[in-house]
């Protein structure tokens, strides 16, 4: 694509080993849900990036738009995590035990990769003790020290990427020129949105504090369980009725092996096409025509524009790379802010549609 070789289709046919047509036609699928490519198969100022990016479009995504919101330490400890694979050991017998410790690294944010976050933030304080305390510690988390040192390796290299091709400044991930927004929570979970979207589930039923079974969840094309693994296998409320998810698999159940909770705004900011639609009297938002949520016609407007602002700003990338300018009086500051907040607002989960499934 890089090189502007015309449809994608046609020319992988002409490939002396060419893979399956329904390969290339689910990966043409999902490169446009990651919006890398438009209807018409170019790249998006996003997939120019993400196609010099080696490592998957979805954890690339995830990268760039760390970087972009500054707060790519956190992101890229999720990125890697989820590129390679979470540090976690479960001795035989120790299942509860170990739970137990991820749960308490979870800390009550309903979520897999913010509980990763936690585990990483902690072993690195422990590390910075010394080797003593880095291997106590390791041990009474069932933790392993030589993934958590491949996962910080993999985050140094990511920032080496992101430093070649102009996106930030630094080759530190931890540099606060490049973490100005990481105790942002709702934001670090947005950005995580808009790297495993379209992997959205909906918690199905109406919300209820005292539910005494976990409650029922489906896909767009499926009913789905949260995998025991998940800290979030447990949980008979979430407050925010949206989970995205990275992995799904399907062996006696379709089970997600990790999720994080999110509100409606990052999956209507970072999701696919934005539609407006009449419910009766109820003015309803979808985005891709099935997460769908309560919200006036003058919010999904203010989205797209800021969505069409952004593509602007990433287009701008392309042409002069460099970091985001965040002074009061840059125009692009300006608008990254105007998305922080519209994302990170915290009554968004207010909006939902709670009958768009049926608890059957």
């Amino acid at each position: 694509m890089l090189l502007k070789l015309g449809a994608i289709l046609p020319f992988v046919e002409k490939a002396m080993s060419s893979p399956s047509l329904r390969a290339v036609q689910l990966a043409i699928t999902n490169l446009k849900d990651l919006n890398a490519l438009d209807r018409q198969e170019n790249l998006t100022p996003l997939g120019y990036h993400l196609a010099r990016l080696p490592v998957e479009p979805h954890i690339g995504k995830m990268i760039l738009f760390g970087a972009i919101f500054s707060c790519l330490d956190p992101v890229l400890t999720v990125a890697a995590s989820l590129g390679f694979k979470d540090p976690f050991v479960i001795p035989l017998g120790k299942e509860e035990e170990a739970d137990r410790r991820r749960r308490e690294f979870a800390a009550g944010s309903k979520s897999d990769h913010l509980m990763l976050i936690n585990a990483f933030k902690s072993w690195e304080r422990a590390k910075s003790q010394g080797r003593e305390s880095e291997r106590r510690f390791c041990w009474d988390n069932f933790l392993s020290a030589n993934t958590l040192k491949m996962l910080s390796n993999m985050k140094q290299q990511f920032a080496e990427l992101l430093q070649d091709i102009g996106f930030v400044q630094t080759r530190n991930p931890s540099n606060p020129q490049c973490n100005k927004n990481s105790g942002n929570i709702r934001l670090v979970k947005a950005v995580i949105c808009a790297g495993l979207y379209p992997n959205v589930a909906k918690v199905r039923g109406p919300k209820q504090h005292f539910r005494k079974r976990p409650p029922k969840l489906v896909t767009k094309h499926e009913k789905v369980q949260l995998h025991p693994k998940s800290v979030n296998a447990d949980e008979k409320y979430f407050e925010d009725g949206w989970l995205i998810y990275h992995m799904k698999m399907k062996t006696t159940q379709v089970f997600l092996y990790d999720c994080t909770m999110i509100s409606p705004y990052p999956l209507l900011f970072f999701g696919g096409d934005i539609t407006i639609q009449k419910d009766g009297n109820q003015e309803t938002v979808a985005v891709d025509n099935w997460i769908v949520f309560r919200a006036a016609t003058k919010t999904a407007k203010l989205v797209k524009g800021l969505r069409h602002e952004l593509d602007t700003v990433l287009q701008q990338k392309i042409t002069r790379p460099g970091a985001i300018n965040w002074d009061e009086k840059s125009k692009e500051g300006q608008l990254m802010r105007g998305i922080i907040q519209l994302i990170t607002t915290e009554d968004s989960s207010q909006d939902y549609d709670d009958d768009y499934y049926s608890d059957d």
